[in-house]
C-alpha cells in the first residue's frame, strides 16, 4: 500500500522508534502514548484489520502476539500485568488501517477501556 502510515514505517520512509523486530514483524513506540509503556506490534506485511490477520492463516498472528508478549517482557511489564488490544474497524477506534496491536503497560489500567 503506497499511502499506508505503517507500511512506510516497515520500509523506513518515516521514522519510528523501533522496540522489536523479526523477519514479519516490527514494533515501535506510539507517538500519542497513553500508558507509560505504548508500543504497537505490527506485520511487515499489510492487513486491513485483525479480521484481515486472522484469515491469512499462515502463523502470521501467532508471531504477533509473540512479538508483542516479547515487548512486554523487555519493556519490563509482563511480570505486573500488560493489555493488548486490537481495533478492528472505525467503530472501534480503528485510525491506521494496516492491523496492529497496541501493548499497553506501566500503570494500572482500568475497566471497561472507553
Amino acid at each position: 500500500m503506497t499511502d499506508c502510515l505503517f507500511c512506510k514505517i516497515v520500509t523506513k520512509e518515516i521514522p519510528a522508534t523501533i522496540v522489536h523486530e523479526t523477519d514479519r514483524t516490527v514494533a515501535f513506540r506510539d507517538v500519542n502514548p497513553q500508558a507509560p509503556t505504548h508500543v504497537l506490534v505490527i506485520p511487515k506485511g499489510h492487513y486491513e484489520n485483525a479480521a484481515a490477520l486472522a484469515e491469512a492463516d499462515d502463523g502470521l498472528a501467532d508471531e504477533v502476539l509473540k512479538a508483542a508478549h516479547a515487548v512486554a517482557v523487555r519493556e519490563g511489564v509482563a511480570g505486573g500485568g500488560y493489555r493488548l488490544v486490537f481495533n478492528t474497524g472505525p467503530q472501534a477506534g480503528q485510525t491506521v488501517f494496516h492491523v496492529h496491536a497496541h501493548v499497553l503497560g506501566g500503570r494500572t489500567l482500568t475497566w471497561p477501556p472507553g
